[in-house]
């Protein structure tokens, strides 16, 4: 075991799995670091959830060595499972039972005292700000508040590191919002999370690192910025009054071309401040005037798309 491993909260390598002739997972390395969210992003069908159901011990892997925690996969999943918290695509609430008995009953689960249990649930309602539904049944509950109830029902055990499977699908863009807040907050305490999305938006507003799942590989690996960096397509926009003035400029830019039908020109530019400052300085030079000006770098999507191939059946939701 290296030290990377001993220091990573989940160190897999060479993870395989397949289902019957179906390769889902074709030989994948991940290290996440502890302290940090880590976003595996990919169409339906990626792979994603079978990845988190290898590395929560639900199920198990054809081949590779994985650590969660410190602890071996294969030989300590008891351990594994002691440390790990789990909030999958479908919420594990008893609507039955009030909010209040959802999370004394994973206190049991978890071999709390009743002390305990009763401490521990107290201050899982205030969190996750459910005191006042606490005693109605979670079948009462809107989408967002069964959402932060499964994810404190997640946290009773005090997990070092939680499985967050597609977590805000389903949510409005307020709901969502306000769970992508209670996962830095669990971050800023230590909590290490592991998201799988759909939504481009929320790894880029999320994650530390993203890694890109496509037929059972990991195509791309790296922050955000840095997955956008390699994507070409990024430019300066500029909107000019007249035809007199884009004229000048296409002159003035030789790398410019005409943004359509518009007065508008578009300069290849990699959105850093000296190249915009190499535009702008050109443009001064020749008393060339912009009407308007904007910065367009390529965003998740365009990442997504380039490095998936844009296939016919992905699919990953935007908006």
């Amino acid at each position: 075991m290296t030290i990377e491993q001993t220091r990573a909260a989940i160190a897999v390598t060479g993870l395989r799995k397949s289902f019957g002739d179906k390769v889902v997972l074709d030989g994948i390395d991940l290290r996440v670091q502890r302290g940090t969210i880590f976003s595996l992003l990919g169409a339906n069908g990626a792979g994603k959830t079978t990845t988190v159901q290898i590395l929560s011990t639900l199920i198990n892997a054809d081949s590779g060595e994985i650590r969660v925690a410190g602890h071996d996969l294969t030989r300590e999943p008891d351990a594994v499972r002691a440390a790990i918290g789990v909030t999958g695509q479908f919420s594990a609430v008893d609507n039955l039972l009030t909010g209040e008995k959802n999370l004394l009953l994973m206190a049991d689960l978890h071999h709390l005292t009743r002390r305990e249990a009763r401490r521990r649930t107290a201050e899982l309602l205030e969190q996750f700000d459910l005191i006042e539904a606490a005693r109605k049944p979670a079948s009462t509950y809107s989408g967002g508040m069964r959402r932060r109830l499964d994810l404190a029902m997640t946290l009773v055990g005090s997990p070092q590191v939680i499985f967050l499977d597609e977590p805000t699908t389903g949510l409005d863009p307020r709901s969502r919002r306000n769970m992508w807040q209670i996962v830095r907050d669990l971050v800023s305490g230590g909590v290490t999370i592991f998201l799988t999305t759909q939504y481009l938006e929320e790894a880029d507003q999320l994650a530390d690192r993203i890694a890109v799942l496509d037929h059972g590989r990991i195509v791309a690996e790296g922050t955000a910025d840095e997955l956008k960096r390699r994507i070409p397509g990024g430019h300066v926009r500029l909107r000019f009054a007249d035809e007199q003035a884009l004229d000048l400029a296409l002159r003035v830019l030789d790398r410019a071309t005409r943004d359509g039908d518009a007065l508008a020109l578009r300069v290849p530019s990699d959105g850093s401040m000296r190249s915009l400052k190499t535009v702008i300085d050109l443009l001064e030079e020749r008393a060339v005037e912009v009407g308007e000006l904007s910065v367009h770098t390529p965003d998740l999507d365009d990442v997504f798309l380039a490095l998936t191939g844009n296939s016919s059946d992905a699919k990953v939701t935007t908006r």
